[in-house]
């Protein structure tokens, strides 16, 4: 099993994080901000990663420190898991519908890790989830993770919508480039020979 667990304590976060790769998408999420726990379930459900985080940070200042932190910790984790990668399918793009919002996302695990954004939200909050918070997490995970982010909205008018597609693009796309694909589970997906 591609499992991680990672701890990371500040004097802003706390964090106890774990995941599996090869899991059903079950989880347990209590980051202490409403919008970012169901942004992480159905990142779970639908990358069926199984994933628990718990997070007490100070989010009596706002969500910046909680939300940045839990990416780092989950790109760690996600680099962990992966090991040598060795098998996996490396790349994968998904266009996901949410309602009247269409987004882009694209992935390689590359060993480079880069976030290309751009995302037209249209509102400054969804409930008291800053919209540019949605930025800070990818960027965090990609850096982490050694993962090659794009991301695009195509259309959308609705900000809960066109976040919510985002994370389940993401999903998407990342449950098929983690996936190993069996007739080549012992090589490195790279000429290079190392990713």
């Amino acid at each position: 099993m591609r499992e991680a667990k990672i701890e990371r304590a500040t004097k802003e976060t706390d964090i106890k994080l774990s995941l599996n790769l090869d899991g059903k998408g079950e989880n347990e999420i209590n980051t202490g901000c409403g919008f970012l726990d169901h942004m992480l379930t159905l990142f779970s459900r639908h990358s069926r990663i199984d994933l628990n985080v718990y997070c007490k940070g100070d989010t009596d200042v706002d969500y910046h420190h909680t939300t940045e932190d839990i990416a780092i910790c989950l790109g760690k984790a996600i680099k962990d898991a992966l090991g040598d990668k060795k098998g996996i399918n490396r790349y994968d793009d998904v266009i996901l519908p949410m309602d009247e919002s269409l987004i882009l996302c694209a992935v390689d695990i590359s060993g480079r890790g880069g976030l290309y954004y751009t995302l037209n939200i249209p509102s400054y909050r969804v409930g008291d989830f800053d919209t540019e918070l949605c930025e800070e997490f990818f960027m965090a995970l990609a850096r982490e993770s050694g993962i090659t982010i794009h991301l695009r909205s195509l259309a959308g008018t609705n900000s809960h919508h066109i976040i919510e597609g985002t994370f389940k693009a993401f999903a998407r796309a990342l449950k098929t480039a983690v996936a190993v694909d069996e007739k080549y589970k012992d090589e490195i997906p790279s000429t290079k020979g190392v990713i």
